[in-house]
């Protein structure tokens, strides 16, 4: 499958590794992958801000660079969702070929397991882990079930991947709250965001974890700071680059 490779900005600025973890699993899984280089932020921080003419702007771009690629995927729910569900908002995507490049736009975890039907990559990693879930992920991708929801629940992609993983032990939690970063939320509310933060880890930390993996590079790195200042908690590892570990095949 061709596949072409959609890198949040803050991926590429803050923690590449990630980009060339989520190459290195398309690659095993039998993907041809392509990056253009050319390609920025899909927007989803103008929308946000309410900034639409810019994210507008931004989002056409994007369509624009994606389009020849018969499916994208993402290393970030919130990206994903966005491109998914939020583009109308800035009334664009809404056009056939818009719409179909949209509903081809995949969250990693999601691609792997719903779209591939492969969990195994040969991956180890002997420690114990807790899974930050996404909120966009959980909610607007709908991978999963929330812990509100008492019957019919469903388990992650991002889960299935992790109990295939050889010496991993899977430490589960009883809610699946947001850990505070919500992109500009964290800057308009920066109390808030860290005491949200630091509740999730102290949660982790008492369950025994030591990482917690998730699917948006944005909130690991909200943790990790925090996990730095308060000296408790886990530390923070994208399921891309945790999948890479091991005898990858």
């Amino acid at each position: 499958m061709e596949v072409g490779l959609f890198i949040p900005c803050y991926v590429e600025q803050l923690s590449p590794e990630v980009g060339l973890a989520t190459a290195r699993l398309l690659e095993v899984a039998g993907c041809t992958v392509h990056y253009d280089p050319q390609q920025t932020c899909c927007g989803q921080p103008f929308l946000n801000m309410g900034a639409t003419a810019s994210g507008a702007k931004l989002a056409r771009r994007h369509l624009q660079l994606f389009e020849r690629y018969e499916t994208v995927v993402c290393p970030s729910g919130s990206c994903t969702a966005t491109v998914r569900h939020r583009y109308p908002e800035l009334g664009v995507g809404e056009e056939p070929a818009g719409r179909a490049l949209r509903a081809r736009t995949f969250e990693l975890s999601e691609f792997l397991v719903n779209q591939l039907s492969r969990s195994h990559f040969g991956s180890e990693f002997p420690h114990r882990v807790a899974l930050l879930q996404s909120c966009h992920g959980l909610r607007d991708l709908g991978l999963g079930s929330g812990s509100e929801q008492v019957h019919g629940r469903r388990s992650s992609p991002a889960e299935e991947l992790l109990l295939a993983v050889r010496g991993l032990t899977f430490v589960p939690t009883a809610r699946d709250e947001c850990c505070g970063f919500g992109g500009t939320f964290a800057v308009k509310f920066p109390e808030v965001s860290a005491r949200m933060g630091r509740a999730r880890l102290r949660e982790w930390a008492e369950a025994g974890a030591e990482y917690v993996t998730g699917t948006d590079v944005s909130c690991l790195l909200h943790l990790d700071g925090l996990r730095r200042k308060e000296g408790f908690g886990p530390e923070p590892i994208h399921l891309a680059e945790l999948l890479a570990t091991g005898d990858v095949a």
